[in-house]
């Protein structure tokens, strides 16, 4: 009998989420959002920046659709901690997510300029230290996506939520 592993099914040997496994019978983690959001708050956001004004940080992400090939673009917060950066999730597994998964790659808009980049995703454990960075940054706008941990949480309260939110190091395209 072969050894049990902790990761779940669609996770590999790290717990990085693979893909493999998800029969769609059981939604992943995702909190859709609201008609303000996402009809004012998310186009106004991604208006200026893609105008050339990044508002904290702010980015519009463009990843290829893992069926259709079609860019995709949403906005996006893009932290920078201790000499990385990343992109993290705070509603979950949302469609940029499973596409990044798929096309590995993407492209970071600010204006006229787009830089590509490719996405490694984060182990749950890595996730600790960067999804810490981002409630800092971030809380007053994604804390209640976190169920009530914030920068301030224990690592193992952290830990704990770490598998709702999916995170990827930004990293040179090759």
């Amino acid at each position: 009998m072969p050894a049990a592993s902790s990761a779940p099914d669609d996770a590999d040997a790290e717990g990085r989420l693979t893909g493999r496994g998800h029969t769609g019978l059981v939604p992943a983690h995702y909190r859709a959002p609201g008609w303000f959001t996402r009809n004012v708050l998310n186009r106004v956001v991604a208006f200026l920046t893609r105008h050339g004004v990044s508002v904290l940080g702010s980015r519009v992400l463009a990843v290829r659709g893992r069926t259709s090939g079609v860019w995709r673009t949403t906005p996006v917060n893009l932290l920078d901690h201790q000499g990385h950066r990343y992109l993290v999730s705070p509603r979950g597994e949302g469609q940029w997510v499973r596409n990044l998964r798929v096309a590995g790659t993407g492209e970071l808009r600010v204006g006229r300029r787009a830089e590509a980049f490719r996405g490694r995703e984060l182990a749950h454990e890595e996730k600790v230290p960067v999804l810490r960075a981002y409630l800092a940054r971030w809380k007053f706008e994604v804390g209640v996506f976190f169920d009530g941990v914030g920068p301030d949480s224990t690592d193992a309260e952290i830990l704990a939520i770490a598998a709702q939110h999916p995170a990827f190091e930004v990293l040179p395209v090759h």
